[in-house]
């Protein structure tokens, strides 16, 4: 069993501007972003599906070539290998949850 309080660990800037917290399992990686407003995500895919709950703010994001104007509450299935992009339109704060792990978050 894990027990972690998110507001007590460091976060680490991944991409300028998106700066998270990484929670790994052995099966997910849960992700805790807090993003600052106008920060891009370039194009980028992945083996990993992910689940992104826009928890706070306004965010745009392109995946596979449509583009999607999300709102707090927002919840969007990415599916393996899927090509995305965002932009933080305000400030932001984002849980994704990938599966399987994200090894590359591993800091």
């Amino acid at each position: 069993m894990q027990k972690i309080n998110i507001n007590e660990v460091s976060t680490k800037e991944v991409v300028p501007g998106f700066h998270g917290i990484f929670v790994h399992t052995d099966n997910i990686t849960a992700a805790y972003w807090d993003i600052v407003a106008g920060s891009a995500l370039p194009e980028h895919n992945h083996v990993n599906e992910q689940v992104m709950n826009l928890v706070e703010g306004e965010f745009e994001m392109e995946l596979e070539g449509e583009v999607l104007k999300l709102y707090s509450g927002a919840v969007v299935v990415i599916p393996s290998y899927a090509r995305h992009s965002g932009k933080a339109i305000t400030h932001c704060k984002i849980i994704d949850i990938f599966h399987p792990v994200r090894d590359d978050y591993k800091f």
